[in-house]
């Protein structure tokens, strides 16, 4: 299907390119035109761009690198040159298929000479029309008048569509079917279409042959973190498929300077419309460089506390203790506060201990102290910190702080806190929890009564 729209589409361009190729009988259009040129011949000015530039013979590849040094008016008058030549080869094409048509009036069959003669001023057409068309481009990129140009496309559009609205069903028939079947139609479309697709699959595969070797080298970097490196890897990922789509197009002879502006118009109105995307996208990039956390540590952030799982440029997705998986947007992730807890090796535990004021507060901080040092995961340096802190309305309150890694902390916390009571009740040590005493005194009901009235 997308073949034959294709080769509906060029009808019209590969009808007209074989008009070179017939021979000189047969174009009467063309020897008119090379009588008037030769009658006319001393009385004509010379051309506005070197000469041999509008032959019709002149190699793509050869046309295309002479009109790098040209001027934009130039390229104007050349431009204006070959849209004659291309209205030439159109209207010898007219011609033929109107000469055809006669002849099937009548009820008879062309001659397959006349039908091969219109294949060929089609594809004749069709190779004026790619050198017209790289005259034109050439002139847009040098600062050509804008309407000139929008006129000299809009002329070959024309063409197309208004040539093929006109055919009938056979006539669209023939044509696409000397399309396909020709070297510079359906066969240079496939060729084209096969090279692209293999082309990309072979960008995808040498892509991720690079991935994986900038992330080994970039891994090899010290105090370079997971977040950069994979952020790294990833973007030379995609510039490689980048750069090798546009080297793939060059060889194929698509113009990719259009290709940047269109880039950059469209950057320039997704800036606006993706204004939350590109803050989290900005904010992305600073915590990949700057590093606060890491894949893997366990963090406080936008409130959520969790274990990092990964960062990418517009969120940070996080697993909490209880196994849900929270997606916060970088914006929101590098406006807050961020907690890093498992940023160092060591951390302190911070516990609270109350005990009775009836208590002796020696032997409690002897208990504690023996119950601190017994523990197999607290580092004997720093050493561990027991001291009375408050003396609480209700308690004497002991501060009990020892250092352990940071992977051990739960662990002290929760055995040091049931290890310390079993401790406190085998030595008889009381931890009071807080009461209110409520003392009722009744007064002498004599007090209250009302005395006698005076008689």
């Amino acid at each position: 299907m997308f073949v034959l729209l294709a080769a509906l589409w060029l009808v019209p361009v590969a009808v007209a390119a074989q008009q070179t190729e017939a021979p000189a009988a047969e174009t009467p259009a063309a020897e008119a035109s090379e009588a008037a040129a030769a009658s006319d011949a001393p009385a004509e000015e010379p051309p506005a761009y070197p000469r041999g530039l509008d032959a019709v013979d002149i190699p793509l590849e050869e046309l295309q690198l002479r009109l790098v040094p040209l001027t934009a008016d130039e390229l104007a008058a050349l431009a204006v040159a070959w849209q004659g030549l291309a209205r030439e080869a159109t209207q010898a094409v007219v011609d033929t298929q109107l000469e055809i048509r006669a002849i099937r009036a009548e009820g008879d069959t062309a001659p397959d000479a006349l039908r091969d003669q219109r294949v060929a001023l089609t594809e004749e057409r069709s190779r004026i029309f790619e050198r017209f068309s790289a005259v034109v481009s050439s002139l847009d990129g040098k600062g050509g008048d804008p309407d000139l140009v929008e006129s000299l496309r809009g002329y070959r559009s024309a063409i197309a569509i208004e040539e093929t609205s006109r055919m009938n069903s056979r006539e669209l028939a023939e044509v696409a079917a000397a399309w396909l079947i020709s070297p510079e139609g359906g066969i240079q479309l496939l060729f084209r279409v096969t090279v692209v697709v293999v082309a990309i699959l072979g960008l995808f595969v040498v892509a991720r042959l690079v991935r994986g070797w900038a992330r080994r080298m970039f891994g090899r970097i010290p105090n370079l973190s997971q977040l950069l490196t994979g952020f790294l890897a990833v973007a030379a990922y995609w510039l490689t498929i980048a750069f090798g789509l546009m080297i793939v197009l060059a060889m194929l002879g698509v113009n990719v300077t259009p290709l940047f502006a269109l880039v950059g118009g469209a950057a320039f109105i997704m800036a606006f419309a993706l204004q939350d995307t590109l803050s989290n996208l900005a904010a992305g990039l600073m915590i990949i460089i700057n590093r606060p956390f890491d894949e893997g540590d366990y963090v406080t952030v936008a409130g959520v506390g969790g274990t990092v799982r990964n960062v990418s440029v517009v969120s940070t997705t996080v697993t909490t203790p209880d196994n849900q998986v929270i997606v916060i947007p970088n914006s929101k992730v590098w406006g807050d506060i961020i907690t890093n807890v498992t940023a160092s090796e060591t951390r302190r535990v911070d516990l609270t201990f109350g005990i009775s004021y009836d208590d002796s507060i020696e032997e409690a901080q002897a208990v504690l102290e023996e119950v601190v040092r017994a523990h197999p995961a607290v580092l004997p340096d720093p050493a561990p910190v027991v001291r009375v802190n408050a003396l609480g309305s209700s308690s004497v309150d002991f501060i009990v702080r020892p250092w352990t890694r940071a992977e051990d902390y739960w662990t002290v916390y929760w055995d040091l806190t049931r290890q310390v009571k079993e401790a406190f009740d085998a030595r008889g040590i009381s931890i009071p929890y807080p009461h209110t005493e409520m003392v009722v005194r009744e007064k002498d009901k004599a007090s209250f009564a009302r005395p006698d009235s005076a008689s």
